[in-house]
């Protein structure tokens, strides 16, 4: 079962401002990238369900969490049903993230007390998945709604906590843009954990990029 209540979750994500996203089907090589972001500040971690056998993988490295990195809170993303969310959170998963928004997923969750965050393109959608009690919605893709999306959905409705996935960078001028528009926290995948880290294993790049950009977050947020 979860290690972390969904209320830990939540708070740990608006306190850090950054969930990495990350997805490799080499177990050793995701205990590097999971040690590296542990050591930059990152404190927790969003594993991408995208490849064959990916819960078996997500087991193991959340298993290590648990063992060397006690802070570390990880869940999954890419889930796209309940059977799914059901599955990884009997591995341990403290978080759902999904691509859309599904009721049987909040249902199931909601049940388990783990946080889920739908993936939402609408006032609708958001308005729906609050009512299911998502604390933070995930705007996704983020890069096709942009930021003034975000700064017209908190105008009538400042309640709602947004996470944007996809078109975030760690550039400062995009991370300025969401956070000006008022997100709680953003979802960095490739942007952060680079292919060219992955190839090169480098992870104190990876480690350095993850201190750098939780300073330039706290830095545009004070």
């Amino acid at each position: 079962m979860a290690r972390f209540t969904r209320i830990e979750v939540a708070q740990t994500m608006e306190r850090t401002g950054l969930v990495p996203l990350f997805y490799h089907k080499n177990i050793s090589l995701g205990k590097k990238v999971l040690e590296a972001c542990y050591k930059g500040g990152a404190r927790i971690l969003e594993f991408t369900s995208r490849g064959d056998y990916a819960y078996e993988t997500f087991g193991e490295l959340n298993k290590f969490c648990e063992s060397n990195l006690p802070e570390m809170i990880m869940g999954v993303g890419s889930v796209t049903d309940a059977a799914a969310a059901s599955l990884y959170m009997q591995l341990g998963a403290n978080f759902i993230v999904t691509p859309v928004l599904r009721e049987d997923i909040a249902l199931v969750c909601n049940r388990r007390k783990v946080l889920w965050s739908p993936g939402c393109g609408s006032l609708t959608e958001i308005a729906r998945a609050e009512e299911l009690g998502c604390e933070i919605v995930k705007l996704f893709p983020g890069g096709t709604y942009g930021a003034d999306f975000v700064k017209a959905i908190k105008g009538p409705c400042p309640w709602t906590k947004i996470m944007p996935t996809g078109g975030v960078s760690t550039d400062k001028e995009n991370l300025e843009a969401w956070f000006d528009a008022g997100v709680v926290c953003v979802g960095i995948g490739s942007k952060l954990i680079s292919k060219k880290i992955l190839i090169s294993k480098n992870f104190k790049v990876l480690e350095k990029n993850v201190k750098d950009t939780l300073y330039l977050i706290q830095q545009l947020r004070s």
